[in-house]
C-alpha cells in the first residue's frame, strides 16, 4: 500500500474534464485524504486540451507531484501531451472510442475502456466521465460506494433516476476494468486515510470567505481570469449577510466605486488580475491621497498585455509596490496557502482601515485556482478593527470651520468620519490639500502632508511577515519564495538535506513594507540565498537586494513558461547552484 498517488484526467475543454476531477477528488476528500489539484486549461470556452492533475496523500501536501501514477484520457492528445509525466509502471486508461496508443518505449500499462460506449448503453454519452471514475476506483481497489454521497449531492435535483444511472456508470466502469486487468493491480492501493473532515477549496474561495468573515458587505468588480471566482462566490453568499456585488463596466469603475463605498463607511473590496490592476492604478493613487481604506486583490497571471491569461506567473510584484504615480503608503501582502489567504483577507481589511491606505492582497493563479485540503478554520481568530473611524461618538463643534480630516499628528493617522456625521464636514480631493481637505499647493503644507502620509506605515504591525523553517544554527542555503511556490520548496528541502546540505526556508507574506530586520537575520545565517519565483527578471530577489546588502550571496531560480514549480525543478536547480 502507498502513502500518496498522482492522478490526471485530460481531454478537450467542454468535455466534462473538470467535473470528472471534481467528483474523484470530493469522494477521496470525504474519506479523509489530503488533496492538491491544479488545472491546466486554455483561454477559450470550448475546445483545446485541458487536464486536471490531483495529488492524493495521507499527509498534508501543498504542491503537485513531479510524476504521475494514473492518466485518464478522453482523447489521444491527452496521452501525447502527458505521457512523459508517467512513472515507470504507471497506468493509462483511455476511451476505446479513439483507439488509444502509447509510445513503444513507454514503460506503462495501457487499458482501453469503452467509456463512451458504456455511457451510451446507459442512455447518454454525458456519463462517460462516470465510467472513467469507475475504472479509476478499480485501479485503486476503492469501493464504488465511496462515490454514492457525492453523486447524490450533485445529481439529486435531477431526480433519483439520474443518481441511479450515474452510480451504475461508475460500477460498470469498475467492472469492465477489473475484467480487462484480470484482477487487482499491485502498487496502487492507498493506505487508509484518517477520516477527518476537511474543506476542499480553491484559494479564491478562501479569500472570499475571509472577506465575509472580516465584514465585507459590498464588492465592485469586473470578471477576469483568474480572479472571477472571488466575485462569483460573493455573488452567491453576500446577500445572505445583507451585502451585494455589482459587476461594473470595467476595472476603473470597480476601483472608484470601491473607494466611494469605503468612504461611506462600508467595508468594500475589489479584485482583478494584472491587466485590470493596470487600469486601477490611478484610482489606487486616489485612495492613497484621500487616505481612504481600500483592499484590492491581484491574482497574478502570465503577462504582459493579455499574455497567458490562464497560466501561472508571479510578475506583478514591482507593479503592485511601485505602479502608482507619485508616492503613497501602501501595503502588499502575499499569502501562500488557502488557510493564510483566509486570515490575510481579514487582516487586509483591518490594515486598510487602521492605516487608511490601499492594501494589495497578492495571489497567483496556482494559489487562486489550485484546489487544496484546508483544515477547519478558527473563526475565533477573526477580529474586526476599524482604527480611527469615529463611530458612535459626538464630534465637537468647530465654530463653523471644517473638520480636520487630515489632521497632522505624531502617528500620521488622522480621525476618520463618514458622510452625514454632525460636525464632520470636510473637503475631499485628489489634489494636495491641507488638514481640512482644502486644496493647497504651499510648499510647507505639501511637505507636512507627505510626511504625515508616509510615516503611517512605520508603526505597521503584521503578525507573521515571514514563514520560516530554520532547524540549523547556520545553513548552507536559504530558499526564499512567496505565494504558491511554498509547497514545492517544502518538498525540495528534505531531498536537498538528504544530499548533506543544511537548508533553511523563508516564505515572505508581507512584501511591502518589506520586513527588513527579520529577513536580514535569516540571510546572515546562510552561506547562500536562492530566491525562487515565477518570473523572468527576479523581482523578489531585486526587492531583497534593495533592502538588504547581500548581493554576493544571492542566486535566482526562475520559471516563466506558464507552469508552476515542481519540487524536482527546485531540487535540481539548487543542486547546481550550491
Amino acid at each position: 500500500m502507498i502513502d500518496q498517488l498522482s492522478w490526471k484526467v485530460g481531454g478537450q475543454q467542454g468535455e466534462g474534464i473538470d467535473s470528472t476531477g471534481e467528483i474523484f477528488a470530493m469522494a477521496l476528500n470525504r474519506l479523509g485524504y489530503y488533496l492538491y489539484s491544479y488545472r491546466h486549461f486554455s483561454s477559450r470556452i470550448k475546445g483545446g486540451h485541458t487536464n486536471n492533475k490531483i495529488r492524493v496523500s495521507t499527509q498534508q501536501t501543498r504542491s503537485i507531484s513531479d510524476d504521475l501514477d494514473i492518466l485518464v484520457a478522453f482523447d489521444q492528445e491527452t496521452i501525447d501531451v502527458n505521457i512523459h509525466e508517467l512513472r515507470a509502471g504507471g497506468v493509462v486508461i483511455g476511451d476505446a472510442k479513439f483507439q488509444p496508443v502509447v509510445p513503444e518505449d513507454a514503460d506503462v500499462a495501457l487499458f482501453s475502456v469503452p467509456f463512451t460506449e458504456i455511457a451510451n448503453e446507459l442512455g447518454t454519452s454525458l456519463m462517460k466521465n462516470m465510467v472513467a471514475i469507475g475504472a479509476t476506483s478499480a485501479v485503486l481497489n476503492l469501493s464504488t460506494d465511496a462515490y454514492i454521497e457525492v453523486v447524490e449531492e450533485i445529481f439529486a435535483r435531477k431526480g433519483a433516476k439520474v443518481v441511479e444511472k450515474n452510480m451504475e456508470a461508475i460500477k460498470k466502469g469498475a467492472e469492465y476494468f477489473k475484467e480487462a486487468a484480470g484482477g487487482e493491480l499491485e502498487g496502487f492501493q492507498l493506505k487508509e486515510a484518517d477520516g477527518q473532515k476537511r474543506m476542499f477549496m480553491i484559494g479564491n474561495d478562501a479569500i472570499a470567505l475571509g472577506f465575509i468573515a472580516g465584514g465585507v458587505r459590498f464588492m465592485a468588480a469586473y470578471p477576469i481570469t483568474p480572479a472571477s471566482e472571488i466575485m462569483e462566490y460573493l455573488i452567491k453568499k453576500l446577500p445572505k449577510f445583507g451585502g451585494t456585488v455589482i459587476q461594473t463596466e470595467d476595472e476603473i469603475a470597480a476601483c472608484t466605486m470601491a473607494i466611494g463605498a469605503n468612504y461611506a463607511g462600508v467595508r468594500t473590496i475589489t479584485s482583478s488580475a494584472g491587466p485590470g490592476l493596470s487600469l486601477m492604478m490611478e484610482a489606487i493613487g486616489l485612495a492613497g491621497m484621500t487616505e481612504t481604506p481600500l483592499v484590492v486583490v491581484d491574482t497574478q497571471r502570465g503577462g504582459p498585455s493579455t499574455g497567458l491569461p490562464t497560466k501561472q506567473e508571479q510578475s506583478d510584484l514591482m507593479a503592485m509596490i511601485y505602479g502608482t504615480h507619485g508616492e503613497i503608503p501602501k501595503v502588499v501582502m502575499a499569502p501562500s496557502t488557502a488557510e493564510e489567504a483566509f486570515y490575510d483577507a481579514v487582516e487586509a481589511l483591518n490594515i486598510a482601515e487602521e492605516y487608511q491606505c490601499p492594501v494589495i492582497l497578492l495571489s497567483d493563479l496556482q494559489l487562486s485556482l489550485g484546489k487544496q485540503s484546508v483544515e477547519p478554520l478558527d473563526y475565533s481568530k477573526v477580529e474586526i478593527r476599524r482604527g480611527a473611524l469615529q463611530e458612535n461618538v459626538e464630534l465637537p463643534d468647530h465654530d463653523g470651520s471644517y473638520f480636520k480630516r487630515y489632521e497632522l499628528n505624531e502617528t500620521g493617522i488622522s480621525p476618520r468620519v463618514i458622510p452625514g456625521m454632525k460636525n464632520g464636514i470636510h473637503h475631499v480631493t485628489g489634489v494636495e490639500h491641507d488638514e481640512t481637505g482644502k486644496p493647497s499647493e504651499a510648499a510647507s503644507n505639501r511637505q507636512a502632508q507627505m510626511d504625515k502620509r508616509m510615516k503611517k506605515l512605520q508603526q505597521l504591525s503584521f503578525n507573521t511577515p515571514i514563514v520560516t523553517y530554520t532547524p540549523h544554527e547556520e545553513a548552507d542555503v536559504l530558499l526564499v519564495g512567496f505565494n504558491s511556490t511554498r509547497g514545492a520548496i517544502e518538498e525540495a528541502i528534505p531531498r536537498l538535506e538528504a544530499t548533506g546540505l543544511k537548508v533553511h526556508h523563508a516564505h515572505i507574506r508581507l512584501i511591502h513594507p518589506f520586513p527588513t530586520a527579520e529577513m536580514a537575520d535569516l540571510v546572515a545565517s546562510a552561506k547562500k540565498v536562492v530566491v525562487i519565483e515565477n518570473n523572468a527578471t527576479g523581482q523578489l530577489a531585486s526587492i531583497i537586494k534593495m533592502n538588504i546588502a547581500a548581493h554576493d550571496k544571492m542566486e535566482s531560480v526562475l520559471k516563466y513558461d506558464g507552469n508552476p514549480f515542481l519540487p524536482s525543478d527546485i531540487f535540481n536547480k539548487c543542486k547546481e547552484l550550491v
